[in-house]
């Protein structure tokens, strides 16, 4: 257990004037915006100085920054923090930043359970959940000199597609991997990539109740992502013939496209959203928030998930006025305020401690 006890940091919190605080990147605007949104004050943790950037966004620019040399001074200004009743909401790049390790072990109140990073940062423990909670995974190669068809080979931890490459070989798995990095191989599934947009709370009732366990499962938006240079490969030739030529694809996300999919589908999406749920409460005491299966579908309209981002993930961007989903739930709603309105209805009831850790 960490050596910090959040209830009792919660216990001495004003409850109607608390402050949403995350890392200026990733999504910060959608989360500064949708804070804004719900009444919230704002703090914007930022590198070297208040970045520019945020005067062209009035709506979700934060109302104070934290400027910090490196972000590992984070530690040294919990007190900053919890003197403004700070609850921080994490991202890729603020664990990215941090190392997961250090955010666990930051004692400051967190949106989520921060249980959740050691099962997500770590692909082994995590095909460990996702499997034993139902959910079609591709398959995992062990070894690199087993290599027979086309795979995957990802590093460990939230990199933004950076390190990921394809290998047919033993011997191009030798020439694509970076030595000292934790590394996995999964089977390459052709199909479509589809990543779903979830929110879990497990203090709201109506909604697609998760059964046998706690809560509702709401599905906020859905995406895929434009890759580099992978995307554009296909412009020049084979990856074989570029790869002669010292050119290799990278998968390293510029940005995120909006989308939407077959309602014939949406069973099925529910469907592994709620069986991951209710097996990460019976591992790890649940996963609040938001969340994304990363799926390919597959030409018989099969799901494969080869991961899961325990948090907002940046392709819940496109949709700040709301999405086909949301619009369905509430006018409006991102998942940036979604989160918002999470933290202010848990703040309401008196149940806080529910949802921060």
């Amino acid at each position: 257990m960490p050596p910090f006890d959040i209830k009792k940091t919660l216990s001495g919190y004003n409850k109607d004037d608390l402050t949403i605080v995350t890392v200026c990147s990733h999504s910060s605007l959608q989360i500064f915006h949708g804070a804004k949104k719900e009444g919230f004050r704002t703090l914007g943790i930022s590198i070297g100085k208040p970045p520019k950037l945020y005067d062209a966004f009035p709506l979700a620019k934060p109302d104070e920054f934290l400027i910090l040399d490196t972000y590992d001074q984070v530690k040294d200004h919990v007190d900053d923090i919890i003197s403004r009743n700070g609850i921080v909401i994490p991202h890729g790049s603020f664990v990215e930043y941090l190392g997961a390790d250090n955010f666990k072990d930051l004692p400051v109140p967190t949106f989520g359970n921060r249980e959740v990073l050691e099962w997500e940062s770590d692909r082994n423990i995590e095909r460990i959940w996702l499997e034993s909670a139902g959910i079609n995974m591709p398959k995992e190669v062990k070894d690199p000199k087993k290599i027979d068809r086309p795979v995957m080979v990802k590093y460990q931890g939230a990199k933004g597609g950076r390190g990921f490459f394809i290998a047919k070989d033993y011997n191009q798995f030798k020439l694509g991997i970076e030595h000292g990095e934790k590394f996995n191989i999964q089977e390459y599934i052709l199909g479509t990539r589809y990543y779903l947009h979830f929110f879990h709370s497990p203090i709201r009732e109506d909604g697609y109740k998760v059964e046998g366990s706690k809560g509702i499962i709401e599905l906020m938006s859905m995406d895929r992502r434009d890759e580099t240079n992978i995307d554009e490969m296909y412009k020049l030739g084979s990856q074989e013939e570029l790869k002669e030529h010292g050119i290799y694809p990278t998968f390293v996300v510029t940005g995120n496209i909006p989308l939407v999919i077959r309602e014939s589908l949406l069973t099925k999406i529910f469907e592994m959203a709620e069986s991951v749920v209710k097996r990460s409460y019976e591992l790890f005491g649940g996963m609040i928030g938001p969340f994304c299966l990363e799926t390919v579908v597959t030409d018989k309209l099969e799901f494969v998930v080869f991961e899961i981002s325990a948090r907002i993930v940046a392709g819940t961007n496109p949709y700040i006025s709301g999405s086909p989903y949301a619009d369905y739930i509430q006018k409006d709603l991102s998942t940036g305020r979604r989160i918002a309105q999470e933290i202010k209805l848990a703040a309401k009831l008196d149940r806080l401690d529910e949802i921060i850790t």
